[in-house]
């Protein structure tokens, strides 16, 4: 007997009555299971009680932004991809929505078409990450550091910092390209899944945290080639001769 395939589930947002009907059959013809949650304070009620595969999140809601919501979660959840559906389309409002966390950020109005391809994108990067993980090495010594990605920690003798996914994700980059040039290109890709400006602004900001994480080590530095990509240098120490 063939066993009864698994169908991702999404946390749904959105205070639009006529949207989230629309949205919400069209996502579960499609083959997902959808709870909707129609402010943001429900919304963290329903992310408290069970496990999702998604969360899409309308950004202006009652009672609870998207940001916001979005920001709690993350405090919680490193891993589980968002996406922002928003009326508010400035480069400003899309970059803030990446440095809360989320995975895509879709301008309304949008058709379902759409919206359906980029999470079919987002779970496929997700299920591949997932499957690289359980593959390679997750322990990698940077200077002083030992960065353990399968958990999402940077460890020193000053004790550890917990990363978020996307943090951990370009760290772990770095790191198989150690003194080596990490291509923009790749980094976008692989960890954004796509490659365009505002994307590409937001991975500043993450190279510019990851930067102050390692700045206490001086043997360790991630230099910018301008236009090109990133290298993570260490020094390695060399151990002294005996006279």
């Amino acid at each position: 007997m063939q066993k009864e395939k698994i169908k991702p589930r999404i946390l749904f947002v959105e205070d639009d009555p006529n949207l989230s009907m629309i949205l919400q059959d069209y996502l579960e013809l499609t083959g997902y299971e959808v709870e909707h949650a129609k402010d943001g304070e429900l919304g963290y009620q329903l992310f408290n009680k069970r496990n999702y595969d998604l969360f899409i999140l309308d950004v202006m809601m009652p009672k609870k932004d998207g940001f916001t919501l979005a920001k709690e979660i993350r405090s919680k959840n490193q891993s589980t991809p968002i996406i922002f559906l928003t009326a508010k389309n400035l480069k400003e409002d899309r970059i803030q929505g990446f440095q809360y966390g989320c995975d895509d950020y879709i301008t309304k109005p949008f058709s379902t078409e759409e919206l359906s391809l980029r999470i079919k994108a987002i779970l496929r990067r997700c299920a591949v990450t997932k499957e690289l993980n359980s593959k390679v090495d997750q322990i990698f010594k940077i200077g002083k550091f030992n960065f353990d990605s399968s958990n999402l920690l940077l460890i020193s003798n000053e004790g550890e910092r917990k990363l978020t996914r996307k943090e951990s994700g370009l760290l772990k980059l770095l790191c198989l390209n150690k003194n080596n040039l990490l291509a923009r290109e790749e980094a976008l890709e692989k960890i954004w899944g796509e490659n365009d400006y505002f994307i590409g602004r937001s991975m500043d900001v993450f190279i510019t945290k990851l930067r102050k994480y390692l700045s206490t080590d001086p043997r360790v530095k991630i230099t910018n080639v301008h236009g090109i990509g990133f290298k993570l240098e260490v020094i390695e120490e060399i151990p002294e001769k005996s006279a």
